[in-house]
């Protein structure tokens, strides 16, 4: 209020809040408000429910690895739950950005590189957070998907940057996730705030009036995120706050948030250029969102007054949740001569900075308690090992000393598992990085233990892919575990013990070196293009120095258990826009211990009218099998599937010929099959 200088009449002539956390703030400002304000239009409150509201779960990449919308929108209707009952109205979640480049720190925020599997999780986030009738389900708020649009193709992976992308490129990839989330009923939108075309989208009539609004369809309410309206002035397109509103306005940008752009010019812009018939559409498009919250008869929404013992059994229900959910989100990247899972009684130890460390909750935990998370050393010390600990402080270069204590104890123990990553400040918002590879000394710790126990296992916490090249030889076992919210510490322990198996499957490349990125499974055929027959020649699509492909590809994640997939046919061979295509494929257990993994079939489009990825993700089923179990699982495929966005922007399919093909990772395909369509 001070710093735009609000007055008393202005305060109560907004429209809604941000940041509350409790239901009695919420009681005390909606009252207040209601007393004082002339209209009497209750106020909406929103906030940032990104991955848990008070009980966090693991971080939104994290999720994204169980490749499940099922799980996410679980997350979402228990989030929803206990943001509810503290008065909040509206998340700004999900985000439905495409992101291929790394450096950029909310990729932490994403659903990861592929927008079809980003499609399907953006869709269960929604479904969860707004259940069937907002207006009747009290336990659920209003989801905004944000950023629209382009934001995660920020050059440089540099945050808030300039974006320029293709028009193609951009409604093939990254309106898809927007779109889908439009389907499926989202009530806001969240302008992003890069450029398109030029122009910031905040400003962006283009964008938001004929994308948006005419080729998505979308009709609720279109927000500004943080500032970005004032921020036009900043982008040099806008000379003065008035000017910023009025692109703003024009283009069709409903709310402004944390600016006093609108609160202060809105009505003299309004006037002046005799928008009274928008300013119409912009109110009812916001009365309508507040109605169908019911805060019309009910302006205390949600807020629900729990006995001690109510709220003791809500929070026990959402810690059981995320503990099983937080198990199913680790990826395992690497596991030599099955060093993992551990054995009851072995000789272990526990080094690092994310050993004993509680910051492992991520970026968007703002009020969940990180004292409370269970660390790493925790869960483990609730296991039957003869464990030792040498904990270091996060976020400080380990030192010399440190080292050498470390190489002494890996010398003593038959395993030696080494916590590392990112502390929760490194990656998320505003946390762009030149160089992805582990640091504060972190590779140096690796490096030297490795010379004096060959069992090392990596337990890698972060928020992002990053590069591990220079640690992967190093390692026996590499198991990804993100920021894996407040149970962490014992879903862990259970992973590493083998209590649980893993399951979870990369939903973004981990690159070999920071000069691959951007980077996507999903890459362009080019004229010159790198295959097994031409790898040793020079002018093609190559680097001289490194690998083309990731050094941990999208979908990948091992198992305790040995998975085959193994060909059971093909319905046809050809077929035509009103038939499907039926894929059988009999997937076998191997081993002696019941698990998960995730079948994936990709597409090739074999000639097309613009260049096409070399695969594309299309299906994939989780499937659980006991002991020696087999199963036979069937894709089925329609002419929906080979649809693209050709270079005047319509979307259909051509006839032709199609490869498909199905594995465990988007580069372990063992089934392979032709396909032609015919038109």
């Amino acid at each position: 209020m001070q710093e735009w200088k609000m007055s008393k009449e202005q305060l109560f002539q907004i429209g809604s809040v941000l940041g509350t956390h409790t239901s009695e703030q919420v009681m005390k400002i909606q009252e207040m408000y209601l007393e004082k304000s002339r209209l009497k239009i209750p106020l909406v409150f929103m906030a940032d429910v990104i991955h848990g509201y008070e009980s966090i779960y693991p971080i939104p990449l994290a999720l994204a690895a169980t490749f499940s919308p099922e799980i996410v929108e679980e997350v979402a209707r228990l989030s929803s739950k206990e943001a509810t009952e503290a008065g909040v109205h509206v998340t700004f979640s999900p985000m439905g950005d495409h992101v291929m480049d790394a450096r950029w720190g909310r990729v932490l925020e994403s659903n990861g590189e592929d927008p079809t599997l980003s499609s399907a999780l953006t869709r269960g986030y929604v479904r969860g957070y707004q259940g069937n009738d907002l207006s009747i389900e009290k336990n659920r708020m209003a989801a905004c998907v944000k950023h629209f649009v382009g934001y995660g193709a920020a050059q440089g992976g540099r945050d808030y940057n300039t974006v320029d992308i293709s028009h193609v490129n951009l409604y093939q990839n990254y309106l898809p996730a927007f779109q889908a989330a439009i389907d499926e009923g989202v009530e806001l939108v969240m302008t992003s705030f890069n450029t398109m075309d030029g122009i910031p989208v905040t400003g962006n009539k283009q964008m938001i009036q004929k994308v948006l609004r005419g080729d998505l369809g979308f009709e609720g309410v279109v927000i500004s995120d943080w500032a970005a309206v004032v921020e036009l002035i900043a982008h040099r397109v806008a000379a003065d706050k008035k000017e910023a509103a009025e692109l703003a306005f024009s283009a069709g940008v409903d709310m402004d948030m944390m600016s006093d752009s609108y609160q202060t010019h809105l009505a003299e812009i309004v006037l002046e250029k005799e928008q009274q018939e928008i300013l119409d559409e912009a109110v009812f498009r916001i009365l309508t969102l507040k109605n169908t919250l019911g805060l019309f008869e009910d302006p205390y929404r949600g807020l629900k007054e729990q006995t001690p013992e109510q709220l003791k059994q809500t929070k026990k229900e959402l810690k059981q949740s995320i503990l099983s959910i937080s198990e199913k989100t680790p990826v395992l990247l690497k596991n030599e001569d099955n060093v993992l899972p551990l054995k009851e009684g072995q000789k272990v130890a526990l080094i690092g900075p994310k050993a004993r460390s509680q910051d492992i909750l991520g970026a968007w935990s703002w009020i969940g308690e990180q004292e409370k998370a269970i660390s790493l050393a925790k869960g483990l010390k609730e296991k039957d090992l003869d464990l030792s600990i040498l904990a270091m402080e996060d976020g400080q270069n380990v030192t010399e000393n440190e080292i050498e204590q470390a190489i002494q104890l890996a010398k003593e123990n038959e395993i030696v598992l080494l916590a590392v990553g990112e502390t929760s400040e490194e990656s998320g918002e505003a946390a762009s990085l030149v160089n992805i590879r582990l640091s504060r000394n972190q590779e140096q710790l690796i490096h030297a233990v490795s010379k004096v126990n060959a069992n090392v296992v990596v337990v890698l916490f972060n928020g992002r892919p990053l590069d591990l090249s220079n640690i992967v030889v190093d390692t026996r076992a590499i198991l990804e575990v993100w920021f894996p919210g407040s149970e962490g510490g014992r879903s862990i322990a259970n992973l590493l013990m083998g209590e649980v198996n893993p399951e979870g499957k990369l939903p973004m490349s981990f690159p070999r070196a920071v000069g691959q990125l951007p980077l996507s499974y999903m890459s362009l055929s080019t004229g010159r293009p790198m295959h097994d027959g031409n790898n040793d020649q020079k002018y093609i699509s190559r680097y001289m120095d490194e690998a083309n492909d990731p050094l941990f590809s999208f979908g990948h994640g091992l198992s305790y258990c040995q998975f085959e997939c193994l060909d059971n046919g093909i319905s046809q061979h050809s077929f035509t826009e009103d038939q499907t295509v039926e894929v059988q494929v009999l997937v076998k257990n191997k081993s002696q211990i019941a698990g998960g993994t995730t079948v994936q079939l990709y597409i090739e489009d074999v000639v097309a009218q613009v260049a096409r990825p070399v695969k594309e993700l299309k299906k994939w089923e989780k499937i659980y099998l006991n002991a020696k179990e087999e199963r036979m699982i069937t894709f089925e495929l329609s002419s929906d599937d080979l649809k693209y966005i050709h270079h005047d922007l319509s979307m259909s399919a051509e006839k032709g010929l199609f490869n498909l093909s199905i594995g465990l990772s988007s580069q372990e395909r063992s089934i392979h099959h032709e396909l032609l369509y015919v038109v």
